[in-house]
């Protein structure tokens, strides 16, 4: 099984093609352009590079957020759009858990995190499963980075605490403030997504993939834009 990952959420462009046994190839980068221009052409190019035609590949795994709004239309939409015409299953896998693949058997509390303004952040709480791979503990939420502190404080009971991501950076001060020593920070090589863990993980959802329409973003809040329509018209 040959898979397209896609991961436009935020503000890394990540695409690979994997297997069962390897990642075939990969394409990030950390830029700040649009990736309604520049992933295609990723694409194409990660494609051409393997000497590969789209109608090789099986199936299509894409972050579906949370995230930003704009980033995850666009990697979700263009995923249903290619599944739909190439006829193959599309899934969606959590922009989190991509980055919290990265930390592959550490034995505390895995704590992703996307800065989502206002003293917010999109986070999930996870842990190394017997296979050393992320498993989600604690629901993905978004909520105030003071109140997430106290939660996964009571939830680690002690343990050590590694936080990713590059929104960590915004909020170090404020994590160390309140956990202290506790608190683990990853190198920054280690707090970007890899599409190629949406791949892998994308390989298991496949197998009970539901139609194209099925795929729906999660941002876990609503737009500002909707916030303030619905707000308007309840009055």
């Amino acid at each position: 099984m040959r898979v397209l990952a896609i991961d436009t959420s935020n503000l890394v462009l990540s695409v690979a093609v994997v297997d069962e046994k390897r990642v075939l190839g990969e394409i990030t980068t950390n830029l700040q352009k649009n990736h309604s221009v520049r992933m295609m052409d990723a694409i194409s190019e990660l494609l051409d590079d393997l000497d590969m035609g789209p109608e090789e590949l099986s199936g299509i795994a894409v972050a579906k957020g949370p995230g930003s709004y704009t980033g995850v239309r666009i990697g979700v939409s263009t995923a249903k759009s290619m599944a739909w015409s190439l006829q193959i299953p599309v899934v969606g896998v959590s922009s989190l858990q991509a980055v919290a693949m990265n930390a592959f058997g550490f034995s505390g509390g895995i704590i992703p995190l996307f800065d989502a303004r206002r003293g917010q952040v999109y986070t999930g709480y996870y842990q190394a499963d017997q296979a050393g791979l992320a498993e989600l503990v604690l629901e993905e939420r978004i909520m105030l980075l003071t109140d997430w502190l106290s939660v996964v404080k009571e939830q680690a009971k002690g343990a050590p605490l590694l936080f990713l991501g590059d929104d960590t950076a915004v909020h170090r001060e404020s994590i160390l403030a309140d956990l202290g020593e506790q608190a683990l920070f990853a190198p920054v090589s280690f707090n970007h997504p890899r599409a190629a863990h949406i791949g892998w993980l994308g390989q298991k959802l496949l197998m009970q993939a539901g139609t194209v329409h099925e795929l729906v973003p999660e941002y876990l809040q609503v737009a500002e834009a909707e916030a303030k329509w619905l707000a308007k018209q309840n009055g």
